[in-house]
């Protein structure tokens, strides 16, 4: 009985078909490891299987935003605690190995010794919805841009009557102009048929995206704007920067715990870079590259835009700064904005959830 009350820590190391999971005691002793296939009755078996050793109070989980989103969301609704546990670096592993077994360990040794503290995202609400649409409109939008590249491409090896015709165009009359290319279909051994008909074939496929990329800005602009009016209502922030900031935190507002960490998962938090009489501070590489790139742009709108951040800029400038130390000041200034606008708009969304989030909605 007592061994069955004595509190226990999980961990997984998550993959596409199975889950290895480890359990470890209050002093870190490894109870054992198993794997576990990765569906609802391989979740059930695994949680089943850790409480045979003891309460579990935590567990640890790898990939908590892809293949152990299942996992982290089964353990939830079971009431169980589970922390985000980032994966070993590389020095780690090659100090002390690397296999499924060994990860799962490091994930429950991580939560137990307290390295790693992260909520993973709840993936339950309409900031998951607007993850998922904003994943559509950006492959379609990657997509466009690789096929415009294509189209450009062709027409540089095009010959010179064909390239003459296009020359000078910008890109939406390049699009019009070369779907009416005409293109003998029985004759396509000839190059200049056969270049046509390719110049048709991308154009086309370039329309069909730019449909697709404007259907999913439809769908995105009002559920961002009915998700977060706050955000929204920021200078610079529109619904694709909007939608970007708001992936990053997720549905669950508790996970940030205040504006430094959310300007540290965003990745402009300074890195201190002193030593002796030199006082200096390093750009961070670190963090979610996506809202790092969102804030850029934010930044550069209200740069060219906002009258008070201008002569933010230049004051900065007559101080001796450069124009992107000055960026990453005023990248830094605006995250503490959109962690104010975002945890009001969750906290709106989930009232009672968090008490900062109360707090700034009144």
């Amino acid at each position: 009985m007592a061994a069955k009350t004595r509190p226990v820590t999980g961990g997984a190391d998550t993959h596409g078909q199975f889950h290895h999971a480890a359990v470890v005691n209050r002093v870190g002793e490894v109870l054992g490891t198993k794997p576990f296939p990765a569906t609802a009755n391989g979740y059930r078996q695994m949680l089943a299987w850790m409480r045979g050793f003891g309460r579990v109070v935590k567990v640890g989980v790898e990939g908590t935003g892809s293949y152990g989103a299942g996992l982290a969301r089964y353990l939830a609704d079971q009431h169980v605690a589970v922390v985000e546990v980032d994966r070993p670096d590389r020095k780690t592993r090659r100090r002390q190995g690397k296999s499924d077994p060994i990860d799962a360990i490091a994930a429950a040794l991580a939560v137990l010794s307290g390295r790693a503290t992260g909520a993973p995202k709840a993936r339950t609400g309409p900031v998951e919805a607007i993850r998922v649409l904003h994943v559509a409109r950006r492959g379609a939008v990657k997509a466009r841009t690789a096929a415009i590249n294509q189209l450009k491409g062709l027409i540089v090896t095009a010959p010179e009557p064909l390239r003459k015709q296009l020359r000078g165009l910008a890109t939406p009359a390049l699009v019009t102009t070369c779907v009416n290319l005409p293109a003998d279909e029985s004759d396509l051994s000839d190059p200049q048929h056969a270049i046509n008909a390719a110049l048709h074939a991308i154009a086309t496929r370039i329309q069909q995206l730019t449909a697709e990329i404007t259907q999913a800005s439809n769908r995105l602009g009002p559920l961002v704007a009915t998700t977060a009016p706050r955000l929204s209502a920021l200078r610079g922030v529109g619904p694709d920067v909007a939608g970007r900031l708001l992936t990053a935190a997720g549905d669950n507002p508790d996970r940030l715990r205040s504006e430094a960490a959310f300007a540290h998962l965003c990745g402009v938090a300074p890195i201190p870079a002193s030593s002796g009489k030199t006082q200096r501070h390093r750009l961070n590489r670190g963090g979610d590259r996506a809202a790092n790139s969102a804030l850029y742009t934010a930044t550069l709108s209200r740069l060219r835009h906002d009258p008070t951040t201008r002569a933010y800029a230049q004051r900065r400038t007559a101080e001796g700064k450069t124009t992107k130390e000055t960026i990453r000041c005023l990248k830094r200034y605006l995250a503490r904005d959109v962690y104010t606008a975002i945890m009001a708009d969750l906290a709106a969304l989930n009232p009672g959830l968090t008490t900062i989030g109360a707090s700034l909605t009144s």
